[in-house]
């Protein structure tokens, strides 16, 4: 069958803008947006030699992707398969370089050029290609099912904003969606979406970040953090996208006449937005933590700039507003709080999570804010009731345990994959 004409048409783009990928590259090295030192890699060279055995490759396009598929990636190392990681961005690398499992691979991706996704698949000729969530790049897909190596798409999720985009271009999704052996689907509307679109093989198996690990945290400065609070009350917002700040600060304006003592810990979804957030706080005396400075007495929003320190913050605040929510995004992932026994609050918007959402919130009973005045009002409740916080923290990690089960599912589905390509 004759490919679509858009993605005929860019195949074609692709071609002619390789020449000047290794232009775009360095710009973007120069915002911080590549790896200088490792820049080969986007063009497909590889920066170490392939394993012996089985490869597994397991791509993820960013952060919370990567983080995702941890479990699996342990889990098939234990079972001697040899293991890639891939993933597009700096921050990815940074964190997979701390917290993959030894024995496992970190590449950054190919940009989908016919000539790097060639070399890159050249070289590493994986056996089995797991990519998390919904990232689709046609050059790299197609090039991989021509080489024979067996595709899966794991941790599948679609919003309906997705689908009725991708419903737009219904024969370039259902040629895509069609190169995957098989197709795992988060939940039952992203299982139905994706089979409107021409996924062959849809199976349910809930979401990996279900199953990932709490957290981790340096006890160090875990420690530091809290020793420089001291017994002050908290009211954390974690993950939050630009709109939300204006409605957490006057939040905290609010409870501050109830608590003079509170310190509000705003960590944003982008760390670079720090300093716009700062500027959000007008006279209010704030600190970014990128600058290396912990809270003082007078200080009243601490702004968590950095990467990879959610699992502090989640240790230190009896419940976390969480972000994405407020405004039309989706909402942030609520399992890594509620594993750590922080009670949820989050907005309405919640469809990149709602079955997660769904069964957090019922666990606890409550947890829907809308605005600053609902978002005072329930923090006012919990830093006041120290015992309900702590019950509904419990209720939330019992939860987060309860959605387990991905991972072996997963396996599952990629061990019969390996099992077809011998």
């Amino acid at each position: 069958m004759a490919a679509p004409l858009g993605l005929a048409a860019y195949r074609l783009a692709t071609m002619a803008f390789a020449p000047a990928v290794p232009f775009f590259l360095r710009q973007r090295a120069r915002r911080g947006k590549e790896d200088t030192a490792r820049m080969r890699e986007r063009l497909g060279y590889a920066g170490i030699a392939r394993p012996e055995g089985k490869l597994i490759w397991i791509h993820g396009a960013s952060v919370g992707e990567s983080v995702s598929a941890l479990p699996l990636i342990d889990a098939f190392l234990k079972s001697g398969h040899p293991v890639l990681v891939t993933s597009g961005t700096v921050t990815s690398a940074k964190l997979m370089a701390e917290r993959l499992p030894a024995g496992a691979i970190h590449q950054y991706a190919p940009v989908d050029t016919p000539a790097a996704t060639s070399r890159f698949l050249t070289h590493w000729k994986p056996d089995a290609a797991l990519f998390v969530e919904s990232e689709l790049w046609p050059n790299l897909l197609h090039r991989a099912a021509g080489q024979g190596v067996k595709l899966a798409l794991v941790n599948g999720r679609m919003s309906e904003r997705s689908f009725r985009g991708w419903r737009r271009a219904r024969r370039v999704a259902d040629a895509l969606l069609s190169l995957f052996d098989v197709c795992l689907a988060q939940d039952a509307e992203t299982a139905k979406r994706l089979t409107a679109l021409g996924a062959r093989n849809v199976q349910i198996t809930g979401s990996l970040k279900a199953d990932a690990p709490p957290l981790p945290a340096d006890e160090t400065k875990l420690a530091a953090l809290r020793n420089a609070i001291g017994g002050r009350p908290v009211l954390l917002a974690s993950s939050t996208h630009p709109g939300e700040d204006e409605t957490i600060l006057p939040a905290q304006d609010k409870l501050r006449g109830e608590y003079p003592d509170l310190l509000t810990i705003i960590a944003p979804r982008h760390p670079e937005r720090g300093a716009d957030i700062a500027m959000l706080c007008g006279p209010r005396p704030s600190l970014l933590r990128s600058s290396g400075a912990l809270p003082a007495a007078d200080t009243q929003v601490y702004i968590a700039d950095t990467i990879g320190e959610l699992g502090i913050l989640y240790r230190l605040a009896p419940f976390a507003f969480i972000g994405g929510s407020l405004v039309p995004h989706g909402g942030q992932n609520p399992l890594e709080p509620a594993r750590l026994g922080c009670a949820v609050l989050t907005g309405p918007h919640t469809e990149n999570f709602r079955q997660v959402y769904d069964a957090i919130l019922s666990a606890q009973g409550a947890g829907l804010v809308g605005t600053a005045l609902e978002i005072a009002a329930k923090a006012g409740r919990l830093l006041g009731n120290p015992s309900e916080a702590k019950a509904m923290g419990e209720a939330a990690r019992v939860a987060a345990i309860s959605l387990g089960g991905a991972v072996e599912k997963t396996i599952a589905a990629t061990e019969a994959l390996l099992d077809a390509r011998a």
